[in-house]
């Protein structure tokens, strides 16, 4: 059932207005600030002393490009590194992400586990002993590290579980550490946190004879696909590359999320339909929310709609506005200004509509009925036309300010 007020439908309309242009007006009704995503991706292919990787520098520049292109606000994009710009990168991309969202680094190149311990491979490094890790090479932690200030999502993406051409040459110089085959298995100790392995842990991945690794080719395939939840992303890149590697490839992810859908790229807008104006105007919120309202026609539809408790209290204002208007003006038309609306003038009755709703209210004065009597027959005749006319007025100024401010915002990202 809908709410009653006096005046019906159009002071409905009016309550609706009203309240669309007082949110616009006062910034309530602006989009929320956009999340900000950073990544850092390095690739390293020309080994100095191990045989060079064909793809890992081509993998990294597609997945840079890929990321530039969903609008990230931050892409640092490095290739061949030795062991100090390494450091230096990481060290640079750790400022980039305190402030962020979402933080994501991507390392395509060899990899190495020494002792249970994963390490990104510099382009200098000699390894001659395992011990030489330490020092010539980069632990997956710091890589962890870097990400770790972003507050919805971190991950880390390693095309690095190559077979290790060092592990043929190296020295054994401690103990009961050894070697592993690939990439260790790990489970990160922060939520919000996934490590995706281009194979299994204690597993190795192809190189791949096209233009990009298997593994990378289906995180340009599927990684940033709008609105897709992220685990599922990465569930559908293993599904491609178990397919294109004939299931001797496996990738695995590590970590985990909470109950809600994570995407690095944001759903896209459904389409406006005819008639219907923009699908993301930020309006359509509020209307919803108080056409809700009136069909529930409870006390706790309107208090439980946040829109509508604020549409409650227009109503009751708006609705007393009108009804003081029109009784002044009543009342003038009838020669009693002494006895309402003193020193103040009416709403503007240019409309011919307007007109000829005061000439009725005035020949109800005339024709004897009680002061009661015509204050509601002005009441229920002159509500509609001086609420629409306020209503046109509202929706006016809401358009002309949404208008000013999608130009400001074009000019701004032109």
């Amino acid at each position: 059932m809908l709410p009653r007020y006096p005046g019906g439908e159009p002071m409905r309309r009016l309550i609706l207005l009203l309240f669309t242009a007082f949110a616009t007006s006062c910034g309530l009704l602006q989009p929320a600030a956009a999340e900000k995503r950073v990544a850092l991706v390095i690739g390293n292919s020309a080994y100095q002393n191990a045989p060079k990787l064909p793809n890992p520098t081509s993998d990294a520049a597609a997945i840079g490009e890929m990321f530039r292109s969903v609008k990230f606000d931050v892409v640092e994009a490095r290739r061949d590194l030795n062991i100090a710009e390494m450091r230096r990168a990481f060290r640079d991309f750790s400022d980039k992400a305190r402030d962020a969202d979402i933080a994501v680094v991507y390392y395509a190149g060899h990899g190495l586990e020494v002792g249970g311990i994963n390490y990104l491979i510099p382009i200098d490094a000699a390894l001659e002993r395992d011990s030489d890790a330490f020092d010539e090479a980069i632990p997956l932690d710091r890589a962890l590290q870097v990400v770790e200030p972003a507050r919805q999502l971190r991950l880390v993406i390693l095309d690095a579980c190559r077979d290790n051409p060092f592990a043929r040459t190296m020295k054994r110089t401690m103990g009961s550490r050894g070697l592993g085959r690939g990439l260790a298995g790990v489970e990160p100790d922060r939520p919000n946190t996934l490590i995706a392995f281009a194979a299994k842990g204690g597993s190795t991945a192809d190189d791949g004879t096209g233009a990009h690794s298997p593994f990378t080719t289906a995180l340009l395939n599927h990684l940033v696909a709008p609105g897709v939840d992220l685990r599922k992303a990465l569930g559908q890149v293993r599904d491609e590359v178990m397919k294109a590697t004939g299931d001797r490839q496996e990738p695995f992810v590590y970590g985990s999320l909470g109950g809600a859908d994570v995407s690095l790229v944001p759903a896209q807008p459904a389409p406006a339909t005819a008639g219907s104006g923009a699908a993301s105007d930020p309006q359509d919120r509020i209307r919803r929310d108080y056409e809700l309202a009136t069909q529930l026609g409870t006390r706790d539809g309107w208090e439980t709609i946040p829109a509508a408790i604020s549409v409650r209290l227009l109503c009751r204002s708006g609705q007393r506005a009108a009804q003081q208007d029109c009784r002044r003006t009543s009342a003038r038309r009838c020669g009693r200004e002494g006895t309402a609306g003193r020193g103040r003038e009416g709403p503007p009755f240019g409309r011919p509509s307007h007109r000829r709703n005061a000439d009725q209210s005035l020949r109800g004065c005339q024709g004897g009925r009680s002061g009661p009597a015509r204050r509601e027959e002005a009441d229920a005749r002159a509500t509609g036309q001086t609420g629409q006319a306020y209503a046109d007025e509202a929706a006016h100024a809401a358009l002309e300010k949404a208008r000013l401010a999608a130009e400001a915002k074009y000019a701004a990202e032109s």
